[in-house]
């Protein structure tokens, strides 16, 4: 199996970076560049780009890989463009139905969309999703904030306290080193299986 466009490779290892706290209460690198941040201003984990180099590690996903198919809607498998038409854009997510009423409808994802033939390969090679899968078309998904590791002020330097998910409007956000965009998803439509065949067929 080809590894999915998001998979880390074991030769692509974070860069090493100092973490410091920064005059207007957040954190930075020491000897930042621009690039180390995205549009709203969140620090990013920087880890080289050397995919095919080493083994894939399927439980690792690739900070610039994962931010790329979320901003440009590309196929988590793939990298192509992902599926699109009327109805939204195409997720392949595991089933949580059970999770609250009317779920997936206001779920944060940083699980980037699919494309139509990468459904059934990624049902087949992903044991989390042979656990139970749906689709779903998402006709808004916009970009809300960030997964990453949050962290606070300590006497030698900001300290590492854990993941979280957090939104762009939160001050908290200038304390994340973010590795995972965030996209919203409203006004979803669970779709058959059997109607994916079709549109592939």
């Amino acid at each position: 199996m080809i590894p999915p466009y998001v998979t880390a490779w074991s030769g692509e290892q974070d860069l090493p970076h100092r973490v410091v706290e920064r005059p207007d209460r957040g954190i930075g690198f020491v000897n930042e560049l621009l690039s180390d941040r995205d549009q709203h201003g969140v620090l990013w984990q920087q880890t080289m780009l050397r995919a095919g180099t080493g083994r894939p590690e399927f439980g690792r996903v690739h900070p610039l890989r994962q931010r790329r198919a979320m901003e440009l809607l590309l196929c988590q498998v793939c990298g192509c463009i992902a599926a699109q038409n009327d109805d939204g854009v195409l997720w392949l997510q595991r089933d949580h139905r059970d999770d609250w009423p009317g779920w997936p409808e206001g779920m944060a994802s940083v699980e980037p969309p699919i494309c139509v033939p990468c459904v059934a390969v990624s049902l087949r090679h992903c044991p989390a999703l042979r656990r139970g899968a749906v689709v779903v078309r998402v006709r808004d998904c916009s970009v809300v904030g960030v997964r990453g590791v949050l962290h606070r002020p300590g006497v030698l330097g900001p300290v590492a306290i854990g993941a979280v998910t957090m939104s762009y409007g939160d001050p908290g956000v200038r304390w994340v080193l973010a590795s995972g965009l965030v996209r919203e998803l409203r006004d979803c439509t669970l779709v058959r299986f059997e109607e994916l065949a079709d549109q592939a067929a």
